[in-house]
């Protein structure tokens, strides 16, 4: 497909990367690209970030057809950019389309914009230690129409953000709120899909979790409101015993690609790992024997970010005694080393940008 770029001529001011945040500064240039049922996807070019126009009867705004997904972009020692499992993002983002009746996209020509793109923005690399750059695709339909079917125009455009760490607590223990009053996603739903509709949903239990001196919600199946499945931003791991646990995919969890990482390495390692169903009940019993061993979180944004204490109902546990494990310890540095260029990657993992 030809990509067309234009340059802007107005270049926006680097940020410091020592004041880095989320998600808030944007780079100069972004990726766009349309869909229409004659052409196909079609008119792929980068040119100058700017607002994108939408007609007020937009179907996106109306009725929330949309997908994205998340991923970032690293810079080595010897100052190369390289992107940690670019192909998996892409392959999500094609499942999230099928899930919401979305034209899927060319996976090698998306991720070919994709390391253009960021080739072009690679002064705004951060390279400061836990900074990265953020890549942000996103699909949503552009149909001005009130009905309620799928969209027949699409935009399909990429974003770039330099970020600091995603928790203000950095690589140090959060406390999780587990929920029994609301539930995010059910098995048949979009839970599986990486939707807007999902973080919509988990909104006010977070508001309420924040609240209450809480970083991020727990939720529990939509059904019997009985097994964990996943963090806001992230899945979630337990160590009980030998094993390390994380919730097995259903259907209502997102299928993360930190999380799909944490259970090939620790296969590759020969260590002990389950995919299975794992209830509140059984937890807090795991807590009470001494069983549980260590718990975190693993996502894009934070990578493994361990968890210190848990509240359910009127019970707070404390695990590791609100520090961060050996085990969450193992898989950050093996993560981020991979990440960073500071390890090899025995995995085949990385793909190289600069």
């Amino acid at each position: 497909m030809e990509l067309t770029i234009k340059r802007t001529e107005n270049l926006k001011p680097k940020p410091d990367d020592a004041s880095l945040g989320f998600g808030s500064l944007f780079t100069d240039h972004m990726f766009n690209m349309d869909y229409s049922l004659d052409k196909g996807w079609h008119s792929a070019r980068i040119e100058p970030y700017a607002p994108i126009a939408l007609d007020p009867a937009t179907m996106f705004l109306h009725y929330g057809q949309g997908v994205f997904e998340g991923l970032k972009a690293y810079r080595t020692e010897a100052g190369n950019i390289q992107l940690f499992r670019p192909q998996e993002n892409i392959k999500r983002l094609n499942r999230s389309c099928r899930r919401l009746c979305i034209p899927e996209v060319d996976e090698n020509v998306a991720l070919d914009v994709m390391k253009q793109l960021i080739a072009l923005e690679k002064d705004w690399v951060p390279s400061a230690a836990e900074t990265s750059l953020y890549v942000r695709p996103i699909i949503i339909a552009m149909d001005p129409f009130l009905g309620v079917r799928a969209s027949q125009t699409y935009r399909f455009y990429i974003i770039l953000s330099p970020v600091g760490a995603y928790y203000a607590e950095g690589f140090n223990p959060v406390k999780i709120l587990v929920t029994s009053d609301y539930v995010r996603a059910v098995r048949g739903g979009v839970g599986e899909a990486k939707t807007p509709a999902n973080y919509a949903a988990s909104l006010l239990a977070g508001e309420e979790a924040h609240a209450a001196g809480y970083t991020q919600v727990l939720w529990l199946d939509g059904v019997e409101q009985k097994y964990l499945e996943e963090v806001g931003s992230m899945n979630i791991f337990f160590v009980i015993g030998d094993e390390l646990v994380t919730p097995e995919l259903n259907g209502s969890i997102l299928p993360g690609i930190t999380r799909k990482s944490v259970v090939e390495l620790a296969k590759h390692w020969g260590e002990k790992v389950s995919e299975r169903k794992i209830s509140i009940d059984e937890l807090m019993q795991a807590h009470r024997s001494g069983d549980l061993k260590e718990v975190f979180g693993a996502g894009t944004a934070a990578v493994i970010s361990p968890v210190g204490q848990i509240k359910y109902r009127d019970e707070v546990i404390t695990i590791t005694d609100n520090q961060v494990g050996p085990i969450a310890k193992k898989y950050y540095k093996a993560i981020t080393d991979i990440q960073y260029g500071k390890a090899e990657d025995p995995m085949g993992w990385i793909v190289a940008v600069t």
